[in-house]
């Protein structure tokens, strides 16, 4: 890794975050720990931190939809639902939480550097533990943030100084400001626009049936499942716990419809009957309610399909922006390092990759990006920027796989982004000897904890009811000292 020769030549002293989720928290904190700023400046759209971890109640998602089929990234910003509370009106936006969602991942694994989450939370956290979790990590930068404010369009004000535009809106009033920034850090997620993919017939079925084809993003319970005939179409962490949610009250077993098997699935316990993918969705004048699977099975009486099919990275404020962040919207383009925009590096987009720990990686991103930016690491030229892009393109492709990080990389690429950040020039009066605010690097233990998390939390899960007791790796039988002391025997 080549580490040199492409300074940023305007000093930079004023740097916007957009989003005070995981990672723009994150950034926030290792701005700080620069003491090179002069403004850091937060702006959320909620009406309060932690980003896709505040949940939205069922109420909230009543009746929401998109449309079938949903093939586009390209979405104006979400409009709020507003909420009358006791301490006033809250600006909720739908998150893809759903009401009995765990993390999969464990807590050990999951947490920032410099915090770890209670002791008495369970080992794979419910959602409102981590949203409690973030909010005190929050606690000492709120004032910073910007609170029910939407960032409408951010745009390049000066090419040669790569400095940028930020109009942001104000949903309480509806008042517009404009700013101007150094650097921008684009923290605002993936999560918000959904894929559904063109099936051939799916238009005319969801005409038919309206209301039967759902995304997983509007999932909240399985009440609604009630006795109904379910397919749940995909295998990601989502899709298997939605599938088994639903498949206790559904009429029959669910039928979950996938391209390959989930690296997370529990082994086959007879719960729900795999389908490879639906192939079309047959004409409602010939079929009641008929879908065909790729293998040529057909199944009639269909009374729901949720897809589990993940979203499209999508930046209504970027809409400017050329060369663009988003064109088909399977990945964020024209980046270096899954991170800096190459044209005009003062912009960073933390945390864009999937199959990671997301907490861990969005603090040595903002490890990064904030050394950058204070002038105490520079990046490569332009073309050697562009040429790392295109060799991960003829490497994985120009669609989502570019994004794909599964285990070991996501290890290793936390851990070159951990020492990427330990090479910057020391600066007197930061913290670690001058070396400032350094995040995770993963050692043998807790690489041992990621390789074997699928078969943690398959453990987990068997636990049924009594899995709320279960605290820490000791507890389902995983032992890390154990397992080395095994290795060794064998070696």
């Amino acid at each position: 890794m080549h580490v040199e020769s492409m300074a940023i030549t305007n000093p930079i002293r004023r740097v916007a975050v957009i989003g005070a989720g995981p990672s723009g928290l994150a950034a926030v904190k290792y701005l700080l720990a620069e003491k090179y700023f002069d403004k850091i400046e937060v702006f959320e759209q909620r009406s309060s931190v932690g980003g896709v971890w505040n949940y939205s109640p069922s109420s909230s998602k009543k009746g929401m939809s998109t449309t079938v089929p949903h093939l586009t990234p390209h979405e104006p910003a979400e409009k709020p639902v507003w909420i009358d509370r006791a301490e006033g009106r809250e600006a909720t936006f739908v998150s893809p939480l759903y009401d009995r969602l765990e993390t999969n991942i464990p807590k050990e694994l999951m947490r920032y550097s410099d915090k770890a989450f209670p002791l008495e939370a369970q080992l794979f956290p419910k959602h409102r533990a981590v949203k409690q979790y973030l909010e005190e990590y929050a606690e000492d930068v709120k004032s910073l943030i910007q609170f029910k404010t939407q960032v409408l369009e951010v745009k390049l004000k000066d090419e040669t100084l790569s400095t940028w535009s930020l109009t942001a809106k104000s949903l309480s009033t509806g008042a517009h400001s404009t700013h101007t920034y150094d650097a921008v850090v684009v923290a605002s997620g993936h999560f918000t626009v959904p894929y559904i993919p063109d099936i051939p017939g799916i238009r005319a079925w969801d005409t038919s049936h309206p209301g039967a084809i759902s995304h997983s993003k509007f999932y909240d319970s399985p009440e609604s499942f009630q006795g109904k005939k379910v397919v749940v179409v995909g295998s990601s962490a989502s899709g298997l716990d939605i599938g088994a949610q639903i498949n206790e009250v559904s009429q029959g077993k669910v039928l979950v419809s996938q391209r390959s098997e989930s690296y997370l699935a529990p082994p086959p316990n007879g719960d729900k009957i795999i389908y490879p993918e639906i192939v079309e969705f047959l004409p409602p004048t010939a079929y009641d309610r008929g879908i065909k699977f790729a293998d040529g099975r057909i199944e009639e009486h269909v009374d729901a399909i949720v897809f589990c099919t993940g979203y499209f990275y999508s930046y209504p404020f970027l809409s400017s922006l050329n060369p663009p962040a988003v064109t088909h919207g399977w990945r964020t383009m024209n980046v270096y390092q899954q991170l800096f925009y190459i044209d005009h590096p003062t912009l960073a987009f933390p945390v864009l990759s999937q199959r990671v720990i997301p907490f861990p990686m969005a603090e040595n991103h903002a490890a990064v990006f904030s050394r950058v930016w204070s002038a105490r690491l520079t990046l490569p030229p332009k073309d050697e920027m562009k040429a790392w892009e295109a060799a991960e393109i003829d490497a994985k492709g120009d669609g989502k796989e570019f994004h794909l990080l599964p285990f070991p990389m996501d290890a290793d690429y936390l851990d070159f982004l951990h020492d990427w950040a330990e090479k910057a020039n020391p600066r007197p009066g930061l913290s670690n000897n001058g070396q400032g605010k350094l995040g995770t690097r993963w050692g043998e233990r807790e690489r041992w904890m990621r390789a074997h998390s699928p078969d943690i939390r398959r453990a987990f899960v068997q636990r049924g009811n009594e899995r709320s007791k279960i605290k820490n790796l000791s507890e389902l039988g995983f032992d890390f000292e154990q397992w080395k002391k095994q290795q060794q025997a064998t070696r």
